[in-house]
């Protein structure tokens, strides 16, 4: 089935209800009001004896009326809902031509699960928040670098406000996540790219004489900036477990039943190709036994290439493609069921960019 969306999208669910707050926590696999959980409800036996999802739904159920941050805050999702459908998705939606692949495919979805995605733009996030349903978008959490998108307060609440981002240590590990909620050790959320865009790198420049002692000073200044920030933003997670707060991650945020978006090429493609995919995703759905949510993003790099500080004019097409969710296969590793997912998008481009941008538009490497 094929949406298409174009100008001011209406305020509503994917069943074109408007979604109350206790119908959204409801569907993101949370208690709504002061109602009891699942897990509540059930004697210790009648607990011990559920099947082995029904155990870990209740866990996620409990895991997430014990901790209280914005996260879970109704009144942040309030405002990420004026920010979200009232501002960013209608000028998204305004400025380029959107076409909505599949989203039926994703009713049966609730509770934690992970979006994976291309990523060629600094539309990508914006696309992604506006074409999932309402009551998958409402609580979804997306990583963003603490040494950029968290140094200066206007940009660290301009970005947990649009997109309910949480800091990410640059260079932590990507691999297999370790650790439990509030855990000091690297958890994986390092692979989670930064959902406004790829984080700004000072790239060398061809040039002699003044200057190519200007780009060096330059890069210098920069450089010794990202250190001073990176060294506060781990300041500040050192005294937030120092005063018992919990430590957040994406896995702790998965564990708590709320969804993560995830870009694991790592960084923006110049051309549409998309990358090889790092395993960190991978290895959470693995860790916390949550779904993969695969999509493909189409058109997104034509219509705001990387190094263009708007997009272009004329409601450039752009297409988002949902595949089914996935999960990793008994004796997949990380890395295969990584490999799987990337196939996955690449068939979901092959399969859809004919119909978003036109037949002789190649589905990737096409530069604008």
């Amino acid at each position: 089935m094929t949406v298409t969306e174009r100008g001011r999208p209406d305020a509503s669910g994917d069943d074109g209800v408007p979604s109350t707050g206790d119908d959204a926590r409801r569907q993101a696999g949370r208690p709504a009001g002061e109602q009891h959980s699942p897990a509540e409800q059930r004697s210790p036996a009648e607990q011990r004896d559920a099947p082995a999802h029904e155990r870990r739904r209740d866990a996620v159920a409990r895991a997430a009326t014990d901790v209280k941050d914005r996260f879970s805050s109704r009144g942040h999702a309030m405002a990420r809902y004026v920010a979200q459908r009232v501002v960013l998705k209608p000028t998204i939606w305004s400025i380029t031509s959107v076409t909505v692949i599949d989203r039926d495919r994703l009713k049966g979805v609730e509770g934690g699960f992970i979006v994976v995605a291309n990523h060629s733009s600094h539309l990508d996030a914006p696309l992604i928040l506006g074409a999932l349903p309402r009551r998958l978008a409402r609580y979804l959490a997306t990583g963003a670098a603490a040494d950029y998108f968290f140094d200066v307060p206007w940009r660290r609440k301009l970005t947990e406000l649009f997109f309910n981002a949480f800091p990410v240590q640059r260079g932590s590990s990507t691999a297999t996540p370790s650790g439990s909620p509030g855990s000091p050790k690297p958890q994986g959320p390092a692979v989670v790219a930064a959902a406004t865009g790829s984080i700004p790198v000072v790239e060398g420049a061809a040039g002699s004489g003044s200057s190519a002692k200007a780009t060096r000073r330059r890069a210098d200044r920069d450089a010794t900036a990202s250190s001073s920030a990176r060294k506060r933003a781990v300041a500040k997670s050192a005294a937030r477990r120092r005063a018992g707060q919990p430590t957040v991650s994406a896995r702790s945020l998965l564990e708590r039943g709320y969804p993560v978006l995830v870009f694991p090429e790592g960084t923006r493609s110049k051309d549409g190709s998309v990358a090889a995919f790092k395993p960190g995703a991978a290895a959470l759905s693995a860790a916390c036994d949550v779904p993969i949510i695969p999509l493909a993003l189409i058109g997104a790099h034509i219509a705001h290439p990387r190094g263009s500080a708007w997009p272009r004019p004329g409601r450039l097409p752009v297409g988002v493609a949902f595949g089914d969710p996935m999960r990793p296969e008994p004796g997949e590793t990380p890395l295969q069921f990584s490999a799987r997912l990337r196939a996955e998008i690449l068939r979901l481009k092959d399969a859809n960019t004919a119909r978003i941008l036109g037949p002789d538009t190649p589905s990737e490497g096409a530069r604008p």
